[in-house]
């Protein structure tokens, strides 16, 4: 019974998926700003999230300017970080690789919207790809990038991978430490069964990046967002 119900807030999830895809898409050239576009984005995850019965608690939020221009950094358990990052940021931009902008409708609303493409193909077209991503992050909103570069697959913090430290160093952006709490008994990696419960968001004050200039600045930088993160996370074993 449990395995029908999970069947069914996908099917539901994914169909949903689709107009509000094709609303998104709709509204690039008519509003420049993207506020309609992430309104759309943020709909459908808060539905997402109700369908599945999830509730999220922010921490900290009055830490920073909803509307500001941040790079934000997690841990990462669960597909479902991202929908509540979405709900908690309302301009969040996801650096996403070039493969998902084939996916119908929600891979073009990607591609085609305020969101940030990466080719990881080949090694100088991603520190191509590295250059355009640091300008995009400095033209507005909020960047959410994982810093252990997957989902866990215990419930335990991964090692944190330098990409989100150099591109900060890259843009000069203000980083942002976010610690997600409650979102691996939720939907495991290599699982499909929905689990309904809470999700706790802890939000830390911005670190300024603009005085990162070396690799060994970028390493310090990334011990010093693990040690927060380390310290705000209930691991989940």
């Amino acid at each position: 019974m449990r395995w029908a119900i999970t069947i069914l807030r996908l099917i539901v999830i994914a169909t949903t998926c689709i107009p509000f895809s094709i609303a998104a898409i709709i509204t690039i050239p008519f509003d420049r700003s993207g506020r309609t576009y992430f309104w759309c984005g943020r709909t459908w995850t808060r539905f997402a999230l109700f369908i599945c019965r999830i509730e999220v608690a922010v921490v900290g939020l009055e830490k920073v300017d909803p509307y500001g221009n941040y790079i934000l950094v997690s841990n990462h358990a669960s597909m479902f970080d991202i929908p509540v990052m979405m709900k908690t940021f309302p301009h969040i931009r996801i650096m996403f690789k070039k493969e998902l902008s084939y996916v119908p409708f929600w891979g073009w609303a990607l591609r085609w919207g305020h969101h940030i493409m990466v080719d990881r193909s080949k090694g100088t077209e991603a520190m191509k790809s590295l250059d355009r991503a640091a300008n995009d992050v400095r033209s507005g909103g909020q960047v959410l990038l994982f810093a252990e570069g997957t989902r866990t697959r215990d419930g335990k913090l991964l090692p944190f991978k330098r990409g989100a430290f150099a591109l900060a160093a890259k843009s000069g952006v203000p980083l942002v430490p976010v610690t997600i709490n409650g979102s691996f008994r939720i939907l495991p990696k290599g699982s499909f069964d929905i689990q309904p419960s809470k999700i706790e968001v802890k939000i830390e004050i911005p670190i300024e990046t603009t005085s990162i200039v070396t690799r060994e600045d970028e390493v310090t930088l990334m011990n010093t967002v693990k040690e927060i993160i380390t310290k705000n996370y209930r691991e989940e074993v």
